[in-house]
């Protein structure tokens, strides 16, 4: 039986895919995002064990409230756990529950057979994707995350090609990923794809500050605040966001 290091649960979801939505936050993610607000789900140590017949059990308690909604795994980074992934997806798909995933898309391998043909398996069972893309600059990428942003292309290209529904995710952080050009860019290479039925832009926020201080450590935007409207506004518009 496959254990799933788990960080925690949220059972009335509603920005994270349609509808209401229980949400199931995994435990690990191996980028660094500057503007992370949940730092403690970064290590594969922290969290609880669970089945995945143990998190359906907890879900099927919701399954009234869900059931026009569905469930969403989050992270961390959900995708280091995918075997976990496709076990629950397997329960919940039986129980006529839609899934989603909320992915950087950082674990994806494209010339590793054998990732490759998880990925693959996790397609079948999976009804959206929300992929962050945090930063079209390879650059800017790898300083905001610690990671190129290959794999996240790539992993787009993927589901493409699949033709599984996306919804784009785009954090606007005053300094790292608002400089126009760069949004620009974003939005050329987005045009090329005929999957993502939505594009979000998420504004950079510090109430995850207190997270880092409870847990001893520095905050890596210290200063940054949060991005005016006027510059939220002139995202969307590049990034037609209606």
């Amino acid at each position: 039986m496959k254990l799933a290091k788990i960080h925690s649960f949220e059972s009335f979801g509603t920005v994270d895919g349609p509808g209401v939505r229980f949400i199931v936050f995994l435990q690990g993610c191996p980028l660094r995002c500057l503007y992370c607000h949940n730092p403690d789900t970064w290590k594969m140590n922290g969290g609880k064990d669970y089945s995945a017949e143990e998190v359906f059990q907890q879900i099927q308690k919701y399954y009234n409230y869900i059931k026009d909604g569905g469930v969403t795994i989050s992270g961390g980074e959900p995708l280091l756990q995918i075997d976990f992934v496709i076990e629950l997806f397997k329960k919940l798909k039986k129980a006529g529950l839609h899934t989603c995933i909320d992915t950087s898309g950082i674990t994806f391998q494209e010339d590793n057979p054998e990732v490759l043909e998880k990925f693959l398996t996790l397609l079948e069972y999976t009804d959206l994707f929300l992929l962050d893309i945090k930063q079209i600059d390879d650059k800017k990428h790898q300083i905001l995350t610690g990671q190129s942003n290959t794999k996240p292309k790539a992993f787009l290209s993927f589901l493409n090609e699949h033709k599984k529904p996306v919804w784009i995710r785009y954090v606007l952080v005053p300094g790292y990923s608002d400089d126009e050009q760069d949004i620009i860019h974003l939005h050329e290479f987005l045009n090329q794809f005929e999957n993502i039925e939505k594009v979000e832009v998420l504004p950079y926020h510090t109430m995850g500050k207190v997270k880092y201080e409870a847990m001893d450590m520095e905050y890596p935007l210290e200063g940054v605040n949060p991005p005016s409207k006027d510059a939220v506004k002139k995202t969307k518009e590049i990034l037609g966001v209606k």
